[in-house]
C-alpha cells in the first residue's frame, strides 16, 4: 500500500542566497531536473507558503518546501519487540532490514514510525544501520533525552555488538582506532569510511570463535558512535563483515564502490546496552539475544 506522502522543508541560509529554486532543488540528486520542474509546475513546491517558480531567486531566511505524493516504499520487516518500558525510557529490538529513521524511499517502513504509533513521544537516541539488528534506546521525556544524550557524548553508555567477520584475527583481543570521515563515493558524493582526516574513533574487539570456514565471530565494544563504525573498523583491521557489500579490507569501498550504506548482506547485532537510568540514577543493562549465525556453538 502507498504511504501518506510527506512534505519536506528547510529554512534557507546564506549558502542558498542567490540560487534559483530549481538550482537548490537539483542539489537533491534523488530526482532529475525534469522531475523537479514537473513538481514546481504542478504546485508541489512552495516558497514562504506560496507556489514557487523555477527561476525565482532565493534569499536567506525564506522557507522552501516540497510535497512528495504518496509512494510505494521498499519492503521491510514491519515489527519490533519491546525489551524494556518505563515512564522515561524505552528499549526495543529492531530486526535486520528495517531502517531506524526515514531516508531515501523509506518513511513509514521505519522503526521510528512503528514505535511512535505506540509511543508518540519516543525520541531515538541513536540509530542502527538498516542491516543491523538489536537494541535501540528511546527517551520518552525531555529530561531523559538530555541526560542520555549527555551520557552518549561522555561515553558513559557501554554498547556491545556481535559481528560476523571474514578471516581469523591474529590476536584474541584488539583495538581499532582508525579515524572515520567522508570518503568519495561515485553515486552519493561521499560516504563514511576510514579516513586519516576523519574524527577520532575507537572499537575494542574480542574474538569469540574462529570458524572452520575461514570466518570469525567477534564481540565489539564501541567507545564512539560514528556512522557504520563497526563495519568500517573491522574492514580497516583487515576483517570486513561477511557479506558487507560496501566496505573492503582497509576501510575503503568494496568492488566498484557502487553499493549503498543501506544495502543488506552483512550480519551485525546490537547485543547489550549499559548505562544509568536518567530518572533514578541506578544502573541498567539491556540485552537482546543475537540471531543464530551470531551465536557461539555452545550458546542456546
Amino acid at each position: 500500500m502507498p504511504n501518506r506522502g510527506f512534505t519536506y522543508g528547510e529554512t534557507l541560509d546564506r549558502r542558498h542566497a542567490g540560487l534559483t529554486v530549481l538550482a537548490r532543488l537539483c542539489a537533491f540528486t534523488h530526482s532529475t531536473e525534469l522531475q523537479w520542474r514537473e513538481r514546481i509546475a504542478g504546485g508541489l513546491v512552495t516558497l514562504d507558503g506560496r507556489a514557487a517558480q523555477a527561476e525565482e531567486i532565493l534569499h536567506a531566511g525564506q522557507t522552501l518546501a516540497w510535497a512528495r505524493p504518496p509512494w510505494e516504499e521498499p519492503e521491510a520487516p514491519l515489527g519490533f519487540a519491546v525489551v524494556h518500558e518505563e515512564a522515561h525510557l524505552l528499549a526495543v529490538a529492531k530486526p535486520s532490514g528495517l531502517p531506524t529513521l526515514p531516508g531515501a524511499d523509506f518513511l513509514e517502513h521505519t522503526l521510528l514510525h512503528l514505535v511512535r504509533k505506540r509511543y508518540p513521544e519516543a525520541d531515538p537516541l541513536h540509530r542502527l544501520g538498516r542491516g543491523t539488528s538489536g537494541l535501540v534506546l528511546f527517551a520518552r521525556t525531555e529530561e531523559a533525552r538530555r541526560e542520555l544524550s549527555r551520557a552518549w557524548r561522555d561515553h558513559d553508555l557501554r554498547k556491545v555488538y556481535r559481528a560476523w567477520v571474514t578471516g581469523h584475527p591474529c590476536a584474541d583481543a584488539f583495538t581499532v582506532d582508525a579515524p572515520i570521515g567522508p570518503i568519495p563515493h561515485p553515486l552519493l558524493g561521499t560516504v563514511h569510511g576510514a579516513c586519516p582526516e576523519g574524527r577520532a574513533s575507537r572499537s575494542d574487539a574480542v574474538v569469540l570463535e574462529r570458524r572452520p570456514d575461514g570466518t570469525s565471530l567477534v564481540e565489539v565494544t564501541i567507545l564512539t558512535g560514528r556512522p557504520h563504525q563497526i563495519r568500517i573498523h573491522m574492514a580497516a583491521a583487515g576483517h570486513p563483515l561477511v557479506g558487507d557489500p560496501l566496505y573492503a579490507s582497509g576501510g575503503g569501498l568494496a568492488g566498484a564502490g557502487l553499493a549503498l550504506p543501506g544495502d543488506l548482506g552483512y550480519r551485525l547485532h546490537s547485543l547489550r546496552l549499559e548505562g544509568r537510568n536518567p530518572a533514578s540514577g541506578l544502573p541498567f543493562a539491556f540485552f537482546c539475544q543475537a540471531p543464530p549465525i551470531l551465536r557461539m556453538r555452545r550458546e542456546p
